[in-house]
């Protein structure tokens, strides 16, 4: 049976980076098992147990599992129904002198809830500096674009005006809300390290013959090994799997993020006022070939909306799981991890492919504002008029007035908005007709927004990115995966 004719997960086969997909592949799994079992080893020899330089330089030279063992550990699943069990005598074959300890004094869990908290943990650390990235290359955006005036909306309605970069801040400070929560859970996390079956280390308290210091010193060592500041002091069979509902929140929260700014491009492309990048050689439609469709918002939508609901797995699995532990959590969790952290991982692939090539038509722009400007530039006419002694309330009625004999023109008979020609025509509106040019200027509707952009970026962005710039994790994305 070829590969084709079996199903293929979308993120594992379209949708994700090379270096997520192997974070979370067997290969990947199995190997950071061994490598658990060798700090196991390392840390238990270093502390006085009986176990050999040769078993662990076996044990060393095989850390990395090889396609053929991944047969052998089938078979032995299938005679043992143990994956743990499974894995632990296909290592033994392949280091014969460490065989006799190889996790010794442990639970199944040393190995794969350990394992677990190391994917978490270096999921985040691929997710990060990605975010990162996002957010500088939509605030170089916002920056370019702080002064172009547009239609802001409330309630899809046309509104007083805002300024394009104005809007891309309202994403960006989404998003760094989001950056945020993931550092946070990132920083949270912890090691369940050698706890033994339910938790109390009993079985590392025998081995060491009641030395309540070594068990302490055991754990030390394999949680410094493993490359974490702590370990839980306490914890069941498993590490509490409300850590898992804690960072899946966090990726779902970032998943609503890309739903709701992708929608927001697919409207402004509706308006025809930005689009995302559209190759030369791209087809938008079958059928009708003058489409661009926004397809990578589209699929922005798709994949944050997927990656929106996964945390109610790991909720769910946690609010479910009985006294030290149940299996029950198993399965789900086999799936709800990755598929969270694959979920993501493209969601960032789309966002940066689309800030790194938004294109913003300010002509269009510019003829949505006319088309609504007069109505909006209503209150200043009104406060100019005041200025030059007339009275509120006659201001207000004339251009009330002929506020909707324009509107009537627009909606019923579908022509451009004459409003200002009908205050031109009208006598009433002569003390300010001189004045009418400086009372319709765009620039003069958005306020602070170039101000607000600037102090955002200043403030805000740079603060939260400072540590990405020291690292020099701010990087683009690789070519390949830009093609999405």
């Amino acid at each position: 049976m070829s590969g084709n004719d079996t199903y293929q997960d979308p993120l594992n086969s379209r949708y994700s980076s090379t270096e997520m997909k192997y974070l979370f592949s067997p290969r990947n799994r199995f190997s950071t098992w061994r490598q658990l079992w060798i700090w196991l080893a390392e840390s238990e020899k270093e502390l006085g147990l009986d176990i050999t330089d040769e078993a662990i330089h076996q044990m060393k030279a095989h850390q990395v599992i090889q396609d053929e063992e991944f047969t052998v550990a089938a078979e032995e699943e299938k005679k043992r129904r143990h994956d743990v069990m499974a894995h632990v005598h296909t290592f033994g074959v392949k280091a014969p002198a460490a065989a006799g300890i190889i996790h010794w004094g442990a639970t199944s869990c040393y190995c794969t809830d350990n394992a677990d908290l190391i994917f978490l943990r270096d999921g985040l650390d691929i997710l990060l500096p990605k975010l990162a990235t996002v957010i500088e290359k939509l605030s170089t955006f916002a920056k370019e674009y702080k002064g172009l005036p547009c239609l802001a909306y409330t309630h899809l309605q046309p509104a007083q005006l805002t300024t394009v970069g104005k809007r891309a801040c309202l994403w960006i400070q989404d998003l760094l809300k989001d950056l945020k929560n993931l550092e946070r859970a990132r920083d949270d996390l912890r090691f369940r390290g050698v706890k033994g079956t339910t938790g109390t280390q009993a079985s590392f308290l025998q081995i060491f013959n009641g030395d309540h210091a070594k068990v302490d010193q055991l754990d030390e060592l394999v949680t410094e090994k493993a490359g974490f500041d702590s370990a839980y002091i306490i914890s069941s069979q498993t590490y509490p799997r409300k850590i898992d509902a804690d960072v899946l929140n966090a990726l779902s929260s970032f998943g609503a993020t890309c739903e709701h700014i992708g929608q927001a491009i697919r409207l402004l492309a509706s308006f025809k006022e930005l689009e995302e990048p559209f190759e030369s050689t791209q087809i938008g439609s079958s059928a009708m070939a003058y489409k661009r469709n926004p397809m990578r918002s589209e699929r922005l939508c798709s994949l944050g909306r997927k990656l929106r609901n996964l945390n109610a797995d790991a909720s769910a699995t946690y609010a479910a799981q009985w006294m030290e532990r149940t299996l029950d959590d198993s399965a789900i969790r086999r799936m709800c991890l990755p598929q969270s952290f694959l979920c993501a991982d493209a969601n960032l692939i789309l966002l940066n492919n689309i800030a790194s090539g938004l294109v913003v038509y300010p002509a269009v722009i510019k003829k949505r504002v006319e088309a609504e400007l007069p109505f909006m530039a209503t209150e200043n006419i009104i406060m100019a008029l005041v200025k030059k002694g007339v009275s509120r309330q006659d201001a207000h009625e004339e251009i009330r007035v002929l506020s909707h004999e324009a509107g009537a023109e627009v909606k019923q008979h579908g022509r451009d908005n004459d409003l200002i020609e009908r205050i031109q025509r009208t006598d009433f509106f002569k003390p300010i007709i001189g004045e009418l040019k400086e009372l319709l200027k765009p620039e003069t509707f958005i306020g602070r927004c170039p101000e607000q952009v600037e102090a955002f970026y200043a403030k805000e962005v740079t603060k939260a990115l400072k540590k990405y710039y020291d690292a020099g994790s701010l990087k683009l994305q690789e070519a390949a995966e830009l093609h999405v």
